[in-house]
């Protein structure tokens, strides 16, 4: 068990300087936020220390600068919108990561304000987890808050080497909850326990995999993971994704597990994406320079009758086409629909995040149509695989933890 916010007696809180990782990599467009879904989960944990008077300093990412500033991806409009929903005696902006302008800023805060730092990613060592960086994000506070669950699986700087560096490091209110609905997934999800997968590449999914199809009852696979598991089975696949390299354990899956892993009998091709208008439906076989961007509508069928039951567990993770073209996204579509119906007869649905709730949205499929709508993707599908996150295993244990007089 991790530390949490509420651990802490609220005098601790009381003036201290609180580094709360935060995940506010949300789609902004021509300087304005399209979708503010991470800024509200991150609401509670924030509001909590402002009113016990810690003065709070928030640090996210944005998108992919590789290390170097990138004026659309700055997080002003992020703050802009902050000082708009949160009840705090006020909102900065750092306009930069570390440096003397940020520490002076931290300096003249007020007890309950809120200051939130530019794009960690505009500095390179965010990605490099370079110790001088970790340095100089840790002494700009007292106490550690991640409450970034989506980063959890990464060992950067803010969430894995800066914490380190400080003698409490808590999970927030998010990450509290994240963990709480995973764990029952991961070791006491209730029978049947259906696996649906997607997605575009395997081996960012491998090893939660490997864990997770023995574990499953019924696993369902789609998107550019299925066309691997397909070539593993000596099927065609035309000009499909494929990773190569994971034939052969696809090949031992099957022959393991084959029984209870479903693959797609029928596709919706294209020549590309850009030729999408002339696509088509075929069964087997996908011919030579075609590609599979949707499952067809037998595999669709297939899929959601086994999803609306309303029994034991579903785990979702990563659409089945490429649901963002109306051509390819019926099948993502109906599978998001038909987990919404076993939900309201029963089952545990549990959605992991990323393009797996931009695939809800496309659906129409409410958040309160779910049990549990992860903030992370990858982070989500690898916990309940067993995997031991690099921004977890650094939270203080609740033994005997540090500091806590």
């Amino acid at each position: 068990m991790k530390m949490i916010l509420s651990d802490l007696p609220d005098h601790r809180y009381s003036g201290s300087r609180v580094f709360v990782r935060v995940d506010f990599n949300v789609p902004i467009r021509d300087g304005q936020i399209w979708e503010d879904y991470r800024l509200r989960r991150a609401v509670p944990t924030i509001e909590y220390l402002s009113r016990r008077e810690a003065r709070v300093i928030l640090a996210s990412h944005l998108g992919r600068p590789r290390g170097n500033p990138v004026p659309e991806l700055s997080l002003k409009p992020v703050a802009d919108r902050l000082a708009w929903i949160l009840k705090v005696p006020g909102v900065r902006f750092a306009g930069e990561v570390v440096g003397k302008s940020v520490i002076d800023r931290v300096e003249t805060m007020r007890p309950g304000e809120v200051l939130l730092l530019e794009n960690l990613r505009f500095h390179p060592g965010e990605e490099a987890n370079d110790p001088a960086f970790c340095r100089e994000l840790a002494s700009l506070a007292d106490i550690y808050v991640n409450d970034a669950f989506a980063t959890m699986h990464r060992s950067h700087a803010s969430t894995f080497g800066a914490p380190q560096l400080f003698p409490v490091r808590l999970a927030g209110f998010l990450v509290q909850v994240e963990m709480a609905v995973l764990d029952r997934v991961r070791e006491r999800p209730a029978r049947p326990f259906t696996l649906v997968v997607g997605g575009i590449k395997l081996k960012d999914k491998f090893s939660a995999l490997r864990t997770l199809i023995p574990k499953a009852d019924r696993v369902l696979l789609g998107g550019a993971i299925a066309y691997t598991f397909l070539a593993a089975r000596g099927i065609e696949i035309g000009d499909s994704p494929v990773d190569n390299e994971y034939i052969p354990w696809a090949g031992e899956m099957l022959a393991q597990y084959g029984e209870k892993i479903l693959l797609p009998v029928d596709h919706v091709i294209a020549m590309s994406f850009e030729e999408r208008g002339g696509y088509q439906v075929v069964h087997g076989a996908i011919p030579k320079g075609f590609r599979g961007f949707d499952i067809g509508r037998d595999t669709t069928l297939a899929y959601t009758h086994e999803l609306m039951g309303g029994k034991g567990t579903i785990f979702w993770n990563g659409p089945l086409g490429l649901f963002e073209a109306n051509e390819f996204a019926d099948g993502t579509v109906d599978v998001a629909r038909a987990i919404a119906l076993a939900h309201w007869r029963g089952a545990m649905t549990v959605v992991g995040g990323g393009d797996t709730v931009a695939a809800l949205r496309r659906a129409e499929v409410l958040e309160t149509e779910m049990d549990h709508v992860s903030t992370g993707g990858g982070a989500s599908l690898r916990y309940i695989g067993g995997e031991d996150l690099p921004g977890i295993s650094v939270l203080t244990d609740k033994e005997g933890p540090p500091g806590t007089a």
